[in-house]
Formats: C-alpha cells, structure tokens, sequence
C-alpha cells in the first residue's frame, strides 16, 4: 500500500486500452474510461451505494495499472498464481485508499455486474459485437444505455488526459465524500 500512488494508478490505466484497441473512435477505450463507466453503472444500479461501495467499484481494475488489461477467459486459461497477484494487488489498491483489502460479498458481485454491463455496452458500441453476441458473452444488460445519465459522453473514448483526469476527479470526490460521512 506505501508504494500506491493515485498518479500512478490513473496514469497507467488512461494508457491502458480495453479491446486490445480495437475500438470505434479517434483514441482507445481506457481502462481510466472503463473505470468511470462500472462506476456510474454502479450508481445507477445501487442508488443507496456509499461513497467506500462506489470507490471500491470505480478502483475494480486498478491492477491493470501494472499489470495491463488480459481478458477473463484468458487469466483462467493462463492459470498460476495470476490471480492470486492481480488480487494481492487490489487489495494494497484497497488499503492505500483506506478500504478494507477486500470488497464485502455482495459489493464484489454487484461490482460483477456493472463491469458485465459495462463490458456489454462497450462491446456493442465500441468493439463491433452484434446485439446478440454481446448478450451472449457478457449477458442481457438490466440498465440500457438510454436509462444511464451521459452514457453518450461515457461511451465516446476520451483523450488519454481527460480519461486520466476524470479518473482521478472521481477518486478525488469519494475520498471526499468518505471523508465527511465519517
């Protein structure tokens, strides 16, 4: 957890590209991106969530700072102890951000779904997938993208700094908001 930084964290994953980069746009898809958007679903889906429950989703992938983004079927297949440092990791993610070093069970799996969803509507809107297929891989999305505050704007892949910095501005506000709700 000493050797986490948030610049860091922000600065690898707005290099970071999702799809491999094979993406619709004028810049890849980030991970910073990807983050911003599990978040916002997050919300959308757990209205009552707390600011430690959202900074747990938004901090989901935060090992890919170091490690890069590797698609699940791929991690299983790698086998080893990948899974095992990718979480260790997390959890001194976690722990640097005043979190416990693992999501309570529930949050994880509500966490799950709005990387699911998330992952849906990239693969539709970014990646080329027909409507079924991205069902088929990721599942049938309960929040659709017109329900979604912005979703416009969250889709659209951003500039490697905007992706950085609305990374760590949401960061930065539920840090805040943790803070002043203890």
């Amino acid at each position: 957890p000493l050797d986490v930084e948030l610049s860091d964290i922000a600065h690898g994953l707005a290099r970071v590209a999702r799809w491999n980069g094979q993406t619709q746009g004028d810049y890849p898809f980030s991970v910073a991106q990807h983050s911003v958007l599990v978040l916002e679903i997050f919300r959308a889906l757990n209205p009552n969530a707390t600011a430690r429950e959202a900074l747990f989703a938004l901090l989901h992938d935060a090992p890919e700072y170091v490690m890069g983004d590797i698609i699940s079927p791929f991690k299983a297949a790698m086998g080893g102890n990948y899974k095992e440092v990718e979480n260790r990791l997390l959890g001194a993610v976690h722990l640097h951000f005043a979190l416990n070093a693992t999501a309570p069970t529930t949050i994880q799996r509500q966490i799950k779904r709005a990387d699911r969803e998330a992952a849906y509507h990239e693969a539709v809107h970014l990646a080329g997938f027909e409507v079924g297929e991205a069902r088929k891989f990721f599942g049938e999305p309960t929040l659709a993208a017109f329900d979604l505050e912005r979703f416009d704007e969250l889709i659209r892949p951003w500039p490697t700094r905007e992706a950085h910095d609305r990374f760590v501005d949401a960061v930065d506000m539920l840090a805040t908001d943790i803070h002043t709700q203890s």
